[in-house]
């Protein structure tokens, strides 16, 4: 069961008309907008499309307009996913805003689930309006979804009625209708219209994801600069001159690449420690030669002869006073 997909998944590249028409199809509703269903008592009801009888039909609010009572739908909703240990997050203060694209993936997320569970088919038990009487404002979504049913119908007979009406008008003032044909489509809405502002909302809240998504991660690095391990090395000073740019220009990225080259050329200075440290092999060579010229002299003196030790013993004596006379 796909409890958790990616992102790149065929689920999320359903179609919202796709969706629409799986929801009204399923629950016999009449939504004409994914966000319709962000009160969470949709959701609701199509899990219990899926596994009747799993949801407490009679503590879902098909009427709730503020977002707490749209919070209480769908910590039903919850309830139900943990009796099925479904680990799928849902993000209800992004959905309770009615944001299009928001509710669109959650939606695709949700058909993804029935068709995984269902095989892509419904169950022929389920009644969707029976079960929906148990629900709070289960009598007006049933009156809207009747309304509606009759409104299209008169709207498909009604070209029939007209259409003789229409002919006498053509004949008799083609340029006049052929510029009403042009003119309606910019002077009325209707479903192009709305369709449009859709696909704008959704543009729009595509692209202000991406921003967070690529401003969480310029925060990321502006924090690593920050560490007191890595802050004073050039790299990181370079890093920061570009992150702190307040305009534009091409320069910026010059100047970062000059401070890092500058400083490589740059020899670096030896610390204290350093040249203490190369003192010490100097001084220790220095040791060594005397205590080596102490062994000579002891090895020398060793081979004279007694007469020649008394004589130098009698030289350095002699040498020692100038008073004293050899």
């Amino acid at each position: 069961m796909a409890t958790n997909i990616g992102m790149m998944d065929a689920a999320y590249f359903v179609g919202r008309s796709e969706i629409l028409a799986w929801i009204n199809s399923t629950l016999q509703l009449n939504l004409s907008k994914v966000e319709e269903g962000c009160s969470g008592a949709v959701h609701c009801q199509l899990m219990d499309s899926v596994h009747p009888g799993i949801v407490p039909m009679h503590k879902v609010n098909f009427d709730a307009k503020s977002e707490y009572e749209m919070i209480q739908n769908f910590k039903v909703l919850q309830d139900v996913f943990n009796k099925l240990k479904i680990t799928k997050h849902i993000e209800v203060s992004k959905l309770v805003k009615g944001r299009p694209l928001d509710n669109l993936e959650f939606m695709q997320w949700m058909k993804r689930y029935f068709d995984s569970v269902s095989g892509g088919g419904q169950s022929n038990n389920y009644n969707p309006l029976e079960r929906r009487e148990a629900c709070k404002g289960s009598k007006e979504v049933g009156k809207r979804a009747a309304s509606a049913q009759p409104s299209a119908k008169s709207s498909t007979a009604a070209p029939k009625v007209h259409s003789s009406h229409n002919s006498r008008k053509n004949d008799a003032h083609p340029v006049n209708n052929a510029a009403a044909k042009v003119a309606r489509p910019s002077s009325s809405g209707g479903p192009a219209y709305d369709e449009q502002i859709t696909e704008l909302k959704l543009s729009v809240d595509s692209l202000e994801k991406e921003r967070d998504f690529y401003f969480a991660k310029l925060r990321d690095i502006e924090i690593l600069c920050q560490t007191p391990d890595i802050e004073h090395l050039p790299v990181v000073a370079a890093i920061q001159s570009i992150l702190y740019a307040t305009d534009d220009n091409v320069s910026v990225v010059a100047e970062a690449q000059a401070m890092i080259t500058q400083q490589h050329r740059q020899p670096e200075p030896l610390s204290p420690i350093l040249e203490v440290a190369e003192d010490k092999p100097k001084i220790e060579t220095q040791k060594r030669k005397n205590i080596m010229t102490l062994e000579v002299d002891v090895a020398a003196n060793s081979t004279l002869s007694p007469k020649q030790r008394i004589s130098d013993a009698s030289d350095v004596h002699c040498s020692g006073s100038p008073l004293v006379s050899c």
